[in-house]
């Protein structure tokens, strides 16, 4: 998604603890627009006449099916936090394909997803895998738990702060699932 042009500054603590990054952009989608585009997103997920399940998003081809691009624009936003999480002055990582997703039905608003997703960390060229677990409504953080199998000893979340925009990235701690 193009949000203008924007320069970012990344700066990585000596200590074990997250970057502090301040980001400044021009030409940005005003708040409204942001939210109908989720509310269009959000409708898709919604109107479904089952729960939503995937595998190998995009396919080896690069290719993404119409009916997944809701979950694929999700998988983004959630992984955009293990991604912040996860990198250093050293490392990054970049969504590289999503091999499973699943759909779970809830009786409240909000949607709610299993992922494993694979992270391509760079510049050591290892594929990560990950679980996450998200759960999001429009105009609320969007919440994600997850457990990557490589390199984590124990169960980590993040949760967004921001908008709640499935645009978006999300990040921060919490609890355990």
């Amino acid at each position: 998604e193009d949000a203008g042009n924007c320069l970012a500054t990344v700066l990585y603590p000596k200590k074990k603890s997250p970057p502090v990054v301040s980001i400044k952009c021009s030409h940005t989608k005003d708040k409204k627009e942001i939210q109908e585009e989720d509310n269009r997103l959000y409708q898709r997920i919604r109107n479904q006449s089952k729960p939503i399940t995937g595998n190998n998003i995009p396919d080896s081809y690069g290719n993404i099916e119409p009916a997944l691009e809701p979950v694929w624009a999700l998988a983004v936003a959630g992984s955009s936090s293990i991604m912040w999480e996860k990198s250093t002055e050293t490392l990054g990582y970049f969504l590289a394909q999503v091999k499973s997703v699943r759909q779970w039905i809830r009786k409240d608003d909000f949607t709610e997803f299993d992922y494993t997703v694979l992270l391509h960390e760079i510049p050591t060229q290892e594929i990560i895998s990950c679980h996450m677990r998200l759960t999001w409504l429009p105009r609320h953080p969007l919440k994600v738990k997850h457990f990557c199998a490589a390199q984590s000893h124990g169960l980590e979340e993040a949760s967004g702060a921001e908008s709640g925009s499935a645009a978006g990235p999300a990040a921060g701690k919490g609890a355990s699932f």
